[in-house]
């Protein structure tokens, strides 16, 4: 994750007048913007420079904004994205989180409300940093929560931002339910549908990092949340 001091935004969008009016808008609220107008600009632009949070339009020339949203993940797995879009289908909406989006927000919006989305996220996936050196016991696993690794019989791994959120919320309750909401609130900012598909994905991906130990386990509570064990 970034360590930038200035909130450097890397916004692309094709419609010129909404381009312009978000990047106008972005910059008197404190960020700093810079503006493509095609995927392929884009990704040209995410390769040259550092970023903070990557605002994607969808329906973008060129390479639309999933494509380039995935290719931006290959190259950075931490760095939040928000996708933006006319369309609210609910397929969409899963593809964008599939895809390791951060949130997605449908046009027409409100700018304070997108500059609202953009500090909570950027809030959450920074609040790490602030954390003292800590390495926690879990299993045969040593997992540090300052430098996002599980290590386990030598072999050191490298978690993403959102894991190691969940992951930590996990560990301080371990062998106790931590309900769903509390997660999402927490991690995601709210609590709805989409969010909670998203909580979901994120769940299967730590039961895959944490498989090497067999007696640590995230136990599924239908219908109220999680539990983190290991037998100990």
């Amino acid at each position: 994750m970034s360590t930038l001091t200035t909130k450097n935004i890397l916004l692309v969008e094709d419609d010129p007048n909404l381009g312009e009016v978000l990047n106008a808008f972005l910059e008197m609220e404190g960020f700093a913007v810079s503006l493509a107008r095609d995927g392929e600009e884009g990704y040209e632009k995410f390769t040259q420079s550092k970023y903070n949070i990557c605002l994607l339009d969808v329906m973008l020339p060129k390479m639309d904004g999933f494509s380039l949203g995935k290719k931006i993940r290959k190259k950075d797995k931490d760095i939040p994205i928000i996708f933006l879009t006319a369309k609210s289908l609910k397929e969409d909406k899963l593809k964008g989180f599939d895809l390791g989006g951060d949130d997605y927000i449908t046009k027409p919006f409100d700018e304070d409300e997108l500059v609202r989305r953009i500090n909570a996220i950027l809030k959450r996936t920074t609040s790490v940093q602030n954390i003292s050196e800590l390495t926690i016991k879990l299993g045969k696993f040593e997992y540090n929560h300052v430098n996002l690794t599980l290590r386990i019989d030598g072999n050191e791994s490298r978690i993403t931002q959102k894991e190691g959120e969940v992951l930590y919320m996990l560990l301080q309750s371990k062998n106790n339910v931590v309900r769903r909401e509390d997660i999402l609130v927490k991690v995601w900012g709210e609590n709805d549908y989409f969010m909670g598909r998203s909580l979901d994905v994120f769940i299967t991906k730590l039961r895959k990092h944490l498989k090497p130990d067999p007696q640590v386990k995230i136990e599924n509570v239908h219908g109220v949340g999680f539990i983190l064990s290991d037998d100990n």
